[in-house]
């Protein structure tokens, strides 16, 4: 196994200083440009050397050693188990940070462990918000986060925040359509996970995050967008939390791998006004240990519809321990007031106070 690596700054230029939280850096990808080329504008944001060393580490403390050998199938026929234009993405990227196999574990290791909150609330007049903490058992992930405008013909497509290497979105938004958030949902144990994994891409499932950024990039509106994100069969559960630009638009999907669970919307009118996601199924009790959902809760019937809005949901998402140690960034938007988007980097997270 490596070292651990050191969380040096990996940004041109940026120095970190205290517990402040950043704006992280903005790369935009041009959707026009051949697939194997189209994220060479990380060279000029992150150093890929840097990158390179943060990428081994993720793979080392979450990838098992099988899987290494398990993947050497598909990245010997990339194009026939991944999708374009992944599968070019994927090669790109290879190019600068070692083999296709190494940035395929990398994007596995990201699909694993993404434990978040995601919120969406409606206000009196009508208007949606939809905030989301990510969380992450890898400090360094910090050091790669980055907003990422996905461009065609020179215009804003969608636009999301990910890490560096990775082709997938765990949040997004489609502007004046939707927005989307994705919480893994806990239901498989970490080494059936993988196998899972394995036969679900043998079976040309999307990776969850890949969903996310196909329907941002495809669905014409809300309702095209919840109906993708509950159909299509996928590697893995997962908790989808979508929300509109009217009244009403706002909904959790909880997926199994090939159909939804549950979808959870909102219901004004009887009084939910809001929806509070973590990793668990919202009609069972969390584990005991985990009080982010009823801290969450707690917080928003404390706020009132009145006073709802981006900055009173961001508070909320301020809040220990919907906001912990683990949490890497919090992203607050709204489809309908898209140049609101905006996503803070925690240097350290939430400890408790």
């Amino acid at each position: 196994m490596r070292p651990a690596l050191l969380l040096l700054p990996p940004l041109l230029g940026l120095v970190l200083s205290g517990r402040a939280q950043f704006a992280p850096p903005t790369v935009n990808i041009s959707l026009d440009e051949d697939p194997a080329v189209r994220w060479d504008p990380l060279l000029k944001v992150f150093d890929m050397d840097y990158l390179r060393r943060a990428a081994a580490e993720v793979i080392d403390t979450t990838v098992p050693r099988w899987l290494h050998d398990a993947l050497i199938p598909l990245v010997m026929d990339l194009e026939k188990y991944i999708p374009q234009p992944y599968a070019g993405e994927i090669r790109g990227l290879a190019s600068h940070l070692g083999s296709p196999s190494d940035v395929i574990l990398l994007n596995f290791a990201y699909e694993i462990s993404a434990f978040c909150t995601s919120i969406v609330a409606q206000d009196k007049t009508g208007h949606v918000y939809h905030g989301r903490n990510l969380d992450y058992p890898h400090p360094v992930l910090r050091n790669l986060t980055m907003d990422v405008v996905f461009l065609k013909n020179g215009e804003e497509a969608y636009r999301g925040t990910s890490f560096a290497g990775y082709i997938g979105l765990w949040t997004g938004q489609s502007p004046n359509k939707f927005t989307i958030s994705g919480d893994q949902r806990g239901t498989d144990r970490w080494w059936n996970w993988w196998k899972n994994v394995v036969s679900a891409l043998i079976l040309r499932r999307f990776p969850v995050s890949w969903l996310v950024r196909h329907t941002l990039e495809e669905a014409k509106d809300f309702q095209d967008a919840v109906m993708r994100l509950s159909k299509t069969p996928i590697i893995t559960g997962v908790y989808y939390i979508v929300a509109g630009t009217r009244a009403g638009e706002g909904v959790v999907i909880t997926r199994d791998r090939a159909d939804t669970a549950d979808i959870w919307a909102l219901d004004p009118v009887s009084g939910g006004w809001y929806r509070v996601e973590t990793n668990f199924d919202h009609w069972v009790p969390p584990p005991a240990r985990d009080h982010r959902r009823d801290a969450a809760n707690k917080a928003l019937n404390g706020t009132g519809q009145d006073h709802i809005n981006m900055e009173t949901l961001y508070q909320v998402l301020s809040l220990y321990p919907v906001c912990n140690g683990g949490t890497i960034y919090t992203t607050m938007m709204s489809a309908a007031t898209p140049e609101k988007y905006n996503t803070l980097v925690r240097p350290q997270g939430c400890p408790p106070i």
